[in-house]
């Protein structure tokens, strides 16, 4: 009797395990349709037009554009930040006669990190490791690395590029030593009879690099186009801010800029080159220390202005 009235559900029981073991032993994966992004036949860069006919430029441009489209984290907040930073920047790179094509240069080099920090010790927005920074005026110590000063390391960096290009005569060439050294360039260049970075057999960093430009230029000249959409307000706005002159010594980062309204936190992140809670500053030099507006800390109140009106979409 007690037989007969749990066989139906036993039969139930086990017509159910065989199906959901079935089902387990066939997943139904789904998966994201990837696309390969279009690479130009042709673009601008500096104001020269470059052509992609030849197999071997055609290729790097391409390994490079896809890596700067589906590294979709860091490429987002380049170009937030780019909105931050790139105001600043582009003038100073005009006044010493560099196109604002290099300002594409500082995204690859430190993502527009402000606090970037290589593992061969080059430190900035541009990356410069300490011999380079103190040849072209940056003081690097324990109280301040001018590396991470914005305003000083773009100016230096622009008089490298701007070096460079007048013994090459070509932006592409002047990228390539960027990143590979002048000497090492020039006597590729003259090993080889090429006129051009474009044309030179460098290690592979050296010749993928300009192409890492180029490649960053084409996204961030439309990002729609290779899947990024951000809003107006999303993008990181730049700040506003008071200078405040320091002569002498400062005993106490933390005190001061608890006198001057902010908190230590905000002195830092507006001036990265302090590098420790005290100055002593012995040779009475003069540091522009940025103060920021309390508007300019707020989301609701700073604003929004757009840098790059393709940026985003509306």
């Amino acid at each position: 009797m007690k037989t007969s009235i749990l066989l139906p559900h036993i039969v139930f029981l086990a017509a159910s395990l065989i199906t959901i073991d079935a089902s387990c032993q066939r997943p139904q994966q789904q998966f994201a349709e990837v696309y390969s992004p279009d690479i130009p036949t042709s673009m601008t860069f500096c104001g020269n037009k470059i052509d992609f006919d030849r197999v071997d430029m055609y290729e790097r441009l391409d390994r490079e554009l896809s890596s700067v489209v589906y590294t979709h984290g860091t490429t987002m907040l380049i170009i937030k930040r780019a909105n931050r930073y790139f105001p600043e920047m582009a003038p100073i790179l005009r006044v010493n006669g560099v196109p604002d094509d290099l300002l594409y240069l500082a995204c690859v080099e430190s993502s527009l990190n402000p606090r970037a920090y290589s593992p061969a010790k080059a430190a900035g927005f541009w990356q410069f490791i300490e011999s380079a920074a103190k040849e072209y005026g940056l003081e690097v110590n324990n109280e301040v690395d001018e590396r991470y000063n914005i305003e000083k390391a773009t100016a230096a960096a622009a008089k490298f590029l701007k070096k460079a290009y007048n013994k090459y005569g070509d932006w592409s060439t002047a990228m390539a030593a960027y990143n590979g050294g002048l000497t090492r360039v020039a006597k590729a260049l003259s090993t080889q009879g090429v006129k051009t970075s474009l044309d030179l057999y460098l290690t592979e960093e050296t010749t993928r690099y300009p192409y890492r430009v180029m490649a960053m230029k084409i996204m961030m000249e439309n990002p729609a186009k290779y899947g990024f959409r951000l809003r107006d307000d999303q993008l990181y706005q730049p700040r506003k801010y008071r200078v405040v002159e320091v002569k002498g010594a400062v005993e106490d980062w933390a005190a001061w800029a608890k006198k001057q309204g902010i908190t230590y936190s905000e002195l830092r992140e507006e001036n990265m080159w302090i590098r420790s809670n005290s100055l002593t500053n012995k040779s009475g030099k003069t540091y522009k220390v940025r103060i920021p507006v309390a508007d300019s800390l707020s989301r609701k109140k700073a604003g929004t202005k757009t840098y790059n009106q393709n940026w985003t979409v509306r």
